[in-house]
């Protein structure tokens, strides 16, 4: 394992601090006029999802923490657990609820996804950047409606609800950006 300066932090670093594993979301160095350096982040737990804010000085020395990232396929639901196949050795992995949330408005059986795992354990499930998803509920498209500026509120497969263009239809394919939720284009 190797180690990190907190002057040294960037956009998706992990690192292991008060036992816990934190990734960096977001980082500003700061220079004030009197005083030290200092560097202002925030970071999320990965196991508990919690983003709290701190600053650090620039000195401040962590232990990296080695995430393993694996493909993997949404394989089906029985209750609370989500089961996802290792594609390359079939293993099932049950995850709760609570891990798999945010994916499920963007995975359906059969989808590829990305299991992050430290130390063994699993601590998010991330659907792949674009996924493509059919439209299960909408208002009709109004006639002539292509060049007509707007959106109208549609359920996808999934139960997400998603703002897409007028001209759109009930029952179409949509692709959709997984990292903002939002429309992209027809499938």
């Amino acid at each position: 394992m190797g180690y990190i300066l907190a002057g040294d932090f960037r956009k998706g670093i992990t690192f292991e601090m008060d036992g816990t594993v934190q990734v960096i979301v977001d980082f500003q160095h700061v220079k004030p006029g009197k005083g030290a350096a200092f560097v202002r982040t925030k970071i999320r737990n990965v196991m508990t999802g919690g983003v709290i804010e701190r600053t650090f000085n620039p000195s401040e020395k962590y232990e990296l923490a080695h995430i393993e990232r694996k493909k993997m396929e949404y394989s089906y639901n029985d209750g609370e657990l989500y089961y996802f196949m290792d594609t390359e050795t079939y293993d099932q992995v049950p995850l709760n609820h609570d891990l798999v949330e945010d994916a499920l408005n963007f995975i359906k059986e059969g989808s590829a996804v990305e299991v992050a795992f430290y130390r063994g354990s699993a601590f998010s499930v991330s659907p792949e950047n674009f996924v493509e998803l059919q439209i299960v509920e909408c208002e009709p498209a109004l006639a002539g409606a292509t060049a007509q500026p707007g959106s109208k509120s549609a359920t996808l497969e999934t139960g997400y609800k998603i703002q897409v263009p007028l001209f759109i239809n009930e029952g179409e394919m949509i692709r959709v950006d997984t990292r903002t939720g939002e429309y992209m284009s027809r499938a």
